[in-house]
């Protein structure tokens, strides 16, 4: 019984000081990482589907609409829950996603503030030279 206590302990040891030694990406890499492949601040743009959704902070997020068309999304402050969110859902009328809508987090409506594309393909293609050459992701 002593055996099985002590097992146990040393397990539960040795998985936090796993989780511990883990990199963990702070907020504002998450952020800057996107934004160093955004573009400038654009009224609107039209999206059928949504394939993903990338919260990076509590008023920014990356919305997927295919492979290589991604949006960043800013929206206001008053967004507390973004980054725990499991699901969003965006309000929109018709196939734009404009900055007269929101962003919708459980219970809260999330205003949207500022929309910016992000260059897809220059992201990946930056990314592929970084592991080619050794050196870390932005």
């Amino acid at each position: 019984m002593k055996t099985n206590v002590w097992l146990s302990a040393v397990a539960v040891l040795a998985l936090s000081a796993c989780a511990s030694s883990l990199p963990r990406v702070s907020e504002e890499s998450a952020v800057q990482r996107y934004q160093n492949y955004a573009g400038a601040p654009i009224e609107q743009f039209t999206a059928f589907r949504f394939t993903g959704w990338t919260a990076l902070s509590r008023d920014k997020l990356v919305i997927w609409t295919g492979a290589n068309e991604a949006w960043l999304l800013t929206v206001w402050n008053t967004c507390q829950d973004l980054q725990f969110a499991e699901g969003i859902r965006v309000k929109r009328t018709g196939a734009s996603v404009t900055r007269n809508d929101s962003v919708l987090v459980g219970r809260d409506r999330c205003p949207i503030s500022e929309i910016r594309p992000i260059d897809v393909r220059q992201m990946r293609a930056d990314r592929a030279a970084e592991r080619e050459q050794g050196t870390p992701s932005r």
